[in-house]
């Protein structure tokens, strides 16, 4: 009895650990490195999640209409050894985003760098290599 409920209790644990490991995605599985974007947009929140930190923006069309975007960026890890902060993107910083449109076409990207009105940038990419290349890319 006792080794049946050590047994059980080590493949729970063992499921649950591996539980992060299921929602972590290729870049080439969700974005195309062929649809590079840009556009300006205001911040409306930054989540500091794992595998992956999100960017939610508005980003106001040539008509008027507000569009909800969301910009993946590398893990909140790799953000903070890049000199990120939970103060980079505040609520209502207009940013200029640089990435790659989700492969669905959903209002989803896959972000590079972003730049800031002033002109600061932020490598935002989960890329390892140059920061304007599409992850498992090389620079052109």
């Amino acid at each position: 009895m006792r080794k049946t409920l050590v047994v059980v209790l080590t493949a729970g644990a063992s499921l649950l650990a591996a539980v992060p490991a299921w929602a972590h995605h290729a870049f080439a599985a969700e974005f195309d490195a062929d649809k590079p974007i840009k556009f300006k947009g205001t911040v409306t929140k930054m989540e500091w999640v794992n595998p992956h930190a999100w960017i939610h923006i508005d980003v106001t069309g040539d008509d008027g209409k507000v569009t909800a975007w969301m910009v993946e960026a590398a893990a909140p890890n790799a953000l903070l050894r890049r000199g990120w902060t939970k103060n980079s993107l505040l609520k209502g910083t207009e940013i200029f985003v640089d990435g790659f449109q989700a492969k669905d076409g959903a209002n989803r990207a896959n972000g590079s760098v972003i730049t800031f009105a002033d002109g600061k940038k932020l490598f935002v990419g989960s890329s390892a290599g140059d920061p304007g290349a599409a992850p498992g890319t090389t620079a052109k």
